[in-house]
């Protein structure tokens, strides 16, 4: 497996922790709406509420050794979770400034900076990786009868714990370097302000085809660089207390994409609806009408993004742009409203009583300016170039380009549908393995040339990405994960 085809995989294992943060953000989200200014002081359910989203908030780093341990596996057991967990344990105890004082014998106030925040998400997904390499490695191999005990899965746990030592010992001298390097990055951006936030938002949605933006997230979002503008806005009052946050700053790497997503895309799925041939508006409109929703409710883009992303690049430069020149004005004009998942509806209701949340209704006015320019940008770009979006291309079969799933299917269609994507895919034997994120099926394939197109379009594939030789995503939707486990029956 190429290099670009692995860190696929590591995409997708990061979005079993970053699943997580919903339930924080609920939780704090209702806290703050019921005490917005006291932090829980002034409220029983509101602190209680409060800290049970911060247990989550937290602990981001432990649950991403833990998600991606057991996301990485090959299995998906149980196993390879507990062995991530005993890996995370292993590092940051050895790696903690009292024995790293020890170790090197020097008082703990020399001890460099780079140790104080060892519990970082950085952290935990090398060893969420390395522990699923050794899980995937050892969890099947078998000692002499006498040691039979400690076979299989329960070896990888106690060759984690040795393997973390020698991570543990090389981290002690190279930590402090790759520590140094993100705060550098992060505060190059972050010294550029509001243009720093727009460059960042600029290059999170162009790797979004590749689904590495979550790496470029974790160093604004969470506390790689000491940015960790998700965890400091979600603490609210707590974080101005502590020094963490800045009123009207804390918050700039998330408010600019509200209007985007909540205003800006679904114009854009309009602008795409006006823009397709009569005879097929009502296909085309069921799909830009759902994956809009989508958009607006939750934050969820890619649905709508990988409709045009691949046949009409053009406009998602344009997307990426816009992207950054919203966050860039909402920082800026000092417009701030931060999300725990995404930026759409849910979150910025919750996110309106958080005492860091500042002139976010302006966030709205400024959604409906952009939705205006996206909706006549993307129109006049359309027609300009002939751009071939959903419902504009010459394939007679052009009506089974986005037929979906229905919400409730039976047991038997469930099935049915994984055995036709099977087909679609090249048969059982054309299919090495088989993962889903949110919104895509990740596939690697014996011979990527068998695959039918086609097929892959008429079941619901919104965009099919090749990545080396042999990977492939197809874009289905929130409908990937339940097509990929009826997949793994088969």
């Amino acid at each position: 497996m190429n290099i670009l085809s692995y860190l696929q995989k590591i995409g997708r294992a990061l979005m079993v922790p970053v699943a997580a943060l919903p339930a924080a953000a609920i939780l704090m989200g209702i806290g703050y709406w019921i005490d917005p200014d006291g932090w829980g002081s002034n409220s029983a359910l509101a602190s209680l509420l409060i800290k049970s989203g911060a247990a989550i908030i937290d602990n981001m780093s432990l649950l991403f050794a833990v998600g991606v341990a057991f996301g990485l596996s090959k299995d998906k057991h149980g196993s390879a979770a507990l062995s991530g967990l005993v890996g995370y344990l292993v590092v940051t105890t050895l790696l903690s400034p009292g024995a790293v004082a020890q170790l090197k014998g020097i008082p703990v106030d020399q001890v460099p900076a780079a140790f104080g925040k060892i519990n970082n998400q950085f952290i935990g997904i090398l060893v969420g990786i390395i522990s699923a390499e050794l899980y995937n490695r050892f969890s099947k191999v078998e000692l002499h009868q006498a040691l039979a005990f400690f076979s299989g899965k329960r070896l990888v746990p106690i060759v984690v714990s040795f393997v973390m030592i020698l991570v543990s010992f090389i981290l002690l001298y190279v930590w402090p370097v790759i520590f140094n390097g993100l705060v550098g990055f992060g505060e190059s951006i972050q010294g550029l302000g509001a243009i720093g936030a727009g460059i960042y938002a600029f290059f999170n949605r162009l790797l979004i085809p590749v689904g590495l933006h979550h790496a470029l997230n974790s160093v604004f979002w969470f506390d790689v660089a000491g940015i960790n503008d998700i965890p400091n806005f979600l603490g609210g009052a707590k974080s101005l207390a502590e020094g963490k946050a800045i009123l009207g700053q804390t918050g700039m790497y998330q408010a600019g994409f509200f209007p985007i997503m909540m205003f800006g895309l679904p114009a854009a799925a309009l602008a795409i609806y006006h823009s397709a041939k009569p005879a097929k508006k009502a296909v085309v409109g069921s799909i830009m009408f759902a994956a809009a929703l989508s958009s607006f409710f939750t934050g969820v883009t890619e649905p709508l993004e990988f409709s045009f992303m691949f046949v009409a690049p053009v406009l998602y430069l344009i997307h990426a742009l816009l992207t950054g020149v919203s966050v860039f004005l909402a920082a800026s004009l000092h417009w701030i409203a931060g999300f725990g998942f995404s930026a759409g509806l849910v979150d910025l209701v919750l996110s309106s009583r958080n005492p860091l949340a500042t002139q976010w209704y302006m966030l709205i006015l400024q959604g409906i300016v952009f939705a205006g320019i996206y909706y006549v940008l993307f129109r006049a770009v359309i027609k300009a170039f002939d751009l071939k979006t959903p419902g504009r291309d010459d394939e007679k079969d052009d009506a089974t380009v986005s037929t979906t799933s229905e919400p409730q299917l039976s047991a038997e269609a469930k099935v049915a549908r994984a055995k036709n994507f099977v087909a679609a895919l090249g048969g059982s034997a054309n299919i090495k393995e088989i993962d889903a994120c949110i919104t895509r099926l990740r596939l690697i394939l014996v011979d990527r040339n068998k695959i039918d197109e086609n097929k892959l379009k008429a079941l619901g594939s919104k965009g099919n990405i090749k990545l080396g030789d042999n990977a492939l995503q197809v874009i289905l939707g929130p409908e990937a994960e339940m097509v990929a486990d009826e997949m793994k029956k088969l």
